[in-house]
Formats: structure tokens, C-alpha cells, sequence
């Protein structure tokens, strides 16, 4: 039985089953990466639900884990060498799901076409469509000077056209398979034109390629699963 004590994480929120990946998280774009690749690949977890509307993630416990306050992160008992690992960033941990089972992360020069559209979600569809629902669906809306607003939802309507011109010719974002490119994207479609309320913003309803991409994922049973993991309270 893996000795998960001197993580201090596990004093705040303890795992009742140490044996399984430990994941620290809340269903939002970001965090809902991490449980649609865990539900995917079927490795044995445990989830706990992380509060960021009580600042829980700026805890001593969480911090410890994650220093920059954001989830989600996880704690492997079985990480490389059989040592426990704690790790944090989005995409750092799909990489790492996928080369610890072998799943949805393909070998050779693929790897890295798979691995770009990673960086692309990361840099730019997660701080773009962020700052978009911020300023239109949160407190931003309330600002007079739309600016803000219409610099953000411009720039996220170019990045759903090069979305839209790969897979056009593409079933997934990566090419014919589905991939960790897929899970790191499709939440963030998802609650630009869902819970951000942003479509008409985007121009979405003029997209093909992108909405039926989409569909595609979300009938997925594991993405359908993983959207509402840690199950909130």
C-alpha cells in the first residue's frame, strides 16, 4: 500500500482508496481534461471535488501540490519507478496518462502533430475563449466599453476558423483518430457556446466541420462520464 501521508494534500482531502490516482479538480474546461482522459483510458481513480469558489485551491494543501493555485492536479501512487508523483498543468497531465497507458498519444512523427494542437488549446483556445466568457458572460459584462469583449470574441473566432480548416479534411483535430489533442479542445467548444453563451459572438452557427466534431465527442461515453467529474457537492 503506497504511504501517501507525506503529500500534504491528503491531510485536507484524504484518499480513502491510496492505492488509486489521486485527482484534485473541479469540471470545467480545464479540469474536465483530466477526468475524460481518466474515464478513457480506465485507469482506477479517486476523485475529490476542489471548491475554487471558497479559494480552496489557495490553500497550504492544495499549494503544496500545486503552487500556482489552479486545478487541476493530480497525485499517481504509482508514478514513475513505483514512486508517487504529484503533478500539475492540464496538459502535462494528459501527456502523462497517455505514455503511462499507452493511449491516445500514437508514436513516431504523429506524436508530435498530436502534441502541437496540445500547445495550440494551451496557449491559445484556453486563454482566448477564458477571457471571452469573462467578459461576456461573468463580471466583464458590465463594463460600457465593449473593447475588451469584441477583441477577445475576434480573436477566438479566428482560432475557431483554423479549427474549422482542420477538420475539414479531418475527423479529429490530430488527423483520422481521436486523441489527448480532442480532450484538451472539446470542453472548451463545449462552454464557448454553451455556459458562455458566446456562439452568436463567434459566428458559430456558420461552422460545419467544428459542431460536428464536436457531436462527435460529446457522444462519446467516457467525455459524457468525465463532464461531471468530481461531482460537485
Amino acid at each position: 500500500m503506497p504511504d501517501l501521508t507525506r503529500f500534504p494534500i491528503t491531510q485536507r482531502w484524504p484518499a480513502k482508496h491510496p492505492e488509486r490516482l489521486q485527482l484534485y479538480s473541479t469540471p470545467t474546461p480545464n479540469g474536465v481534461k483530466v477526468s475524460i482522459m481518466l474515464e478513457e483510458t480506465g485507469l482506477p481513480y479517486e476523485p475529490h471535488f476542489i471548491d475554487i469558489g471558497k479559494d480552496e485551491t489557495w490553500t497550504d494543501a492544495f499549494l503544496s501540490l500545486n503552487p500556482n493555485g489552479k486545478i487541476p492536479a493530480i497525485l499517481d501512487p504509482s508514478g514513475p519507478d513505483g514512486q508517487p508523483l504529484g503533478l500539475f498543468e492540464s496538459g502535462a497531465i494528459l501527456v502523462y496518462l497517455a505514455e503511462k497507458t499507452g493511449m491516445f498519444l500514437p508514436d513516431g512523427p504523429q506524436r508530435y502533430k498530436v502534441l502541437q494542437w496540445v500547445f495550440f488549446q494551451m496557449g491559445g483556445i484556453g486563454p482566448m475563449f477564458g477571457q471571452l466568457g469573462f467578459f461576456h458572460r461573468f463580471a466583464g459584462r458590465e463594463y460600457e466599453d465593449k473593447r475588451p469583449r469584441d477583441r477577445y470574441a475576434k480573436e477566438s473566432a479566428r482560432l475557431l476558423g483554423v479549427l474549422e480548416g482542420q477538420l475539414a479534411n479531418n475527423a479529429f483535430i490530430a488527423g483520422p483518430e481521436y486523441t489527448i489533442a480532442d480532450i484538451a479542445m472539446l470542453g472548451w467548444v463545449r462552454n464557448l457556446i454553451g455556459f458562455y453563451d458566446a456562439g452568436e459572438l463567434v459566428n458559430y452557427a456558420e461552422l460545419e466541420a467544428v459542431p460536428r466534431w464536436l457531436e462527435t465527442c460529446l457522444a462519446r461515453a467516457a467525455v459524457e462520464r468525465g463532464l461531471t467529474i468530481p461531482a460537485r457537492p
